[in-house]
């Protein structure tokens, strides 16, 4: 639930989901749920000359088990809270 509840703070910014197919999405964070299932809004694939047939997706939904990576914002990454979640993710509570 750490990551989960960290993601929920991520609404509405712009992050980059790299898939285990190698394609990568760049789009604004809409939601996640518990299995971190992401809903991306305003989608632009990052290679354009390798995936043409995406360039008309505007929202998708990504299914959280083919997801390899999820890049952050540099500005959104709050090392402290992280700290602080994983410190009571790990005592139980």
């Amino acid at each position: 639930m750490l990551f989960f509840s960290y993601f929920k703070d991520l609404v509405g910014q712009e992050v980059t989901v790299e898939l285990k197919n190698d394609l990568a999405i760049r789009g604004t964070l809409h939601s996640v749920d518990q299995y971190l299932n992401i809903k991306l809004e305003n989608t632009r694939v990052v290679d354009q000359d390798k995936y043409p047939h995406m360039l008309s997706v505007r929202n998708c939904f990504i299914r959280g088990s083919v997801v390899r990576y999820v890049q952050l914002p540099p500005d959104g990454v709050d090392v402290d809270l992280l700290h602080d979640a994983a410190r009571r993710e790990a005592r139980g509570g």
